[in-house]
This record gives C-alpha cells, structure tokens and sequence, in this order.
C-alpha cells in the first residue's frame, strides 16, 4: 500500500499535477488529497479528480458536483 501511494505521489509530480484541495460549498469541508479519506477508501495521495464519482462529503453527504477548488493564495 505504501508503494502504491509513494507511486501515485511521484505520478502526479512527474505529470506536473498540483495536489489541490476542494472544499464543500455547503458544509466547508475540505478535501486535502495529502490526507485523502480513509474512511471512506481514499488514500492519501489521490487527486480530487480520481476520486470515485459516486463518493459523497463526509460530512454533509453531498456529491462532487457541490465541491469547488480551494484557490491557493
């Protein structure tokens, strides 16, 4: 599992892929793919952009569609 994590890390920084946080326009949750979401199956390292289209917040409940990319300062 840690090779798989390590490799996925090193992908998205060869590929020139920023690891960006989304936030959940009705509750503020925000996804940080550095943590993913292990309780629900995420690992750490997995993009926003590969999650599973049928995974929801973990807090409200609501699908990706309600999440928006945190704008980095």
């Amino acid at each position: 599992m840690i090779e798989q994590i390590f490799k996925m890390s090193t992908e998205n920084e060869k590929e020139g892929r920023k690891m960006q946080k989304f936030i959940c326009i009705p509750c503020g949750y925000i996804y940080d793919p550095k943590i993913g979401d292990p309780e629900s199956g995420i690992a750490p390292g997995t993009s926003f952009e590969n999650i599973p289209d049928d995974w929801v917040c973990p807090i409200c409940f609501v699908g990706k569609d309600e999440f928006e990319a945190v704008k980095e300062k």
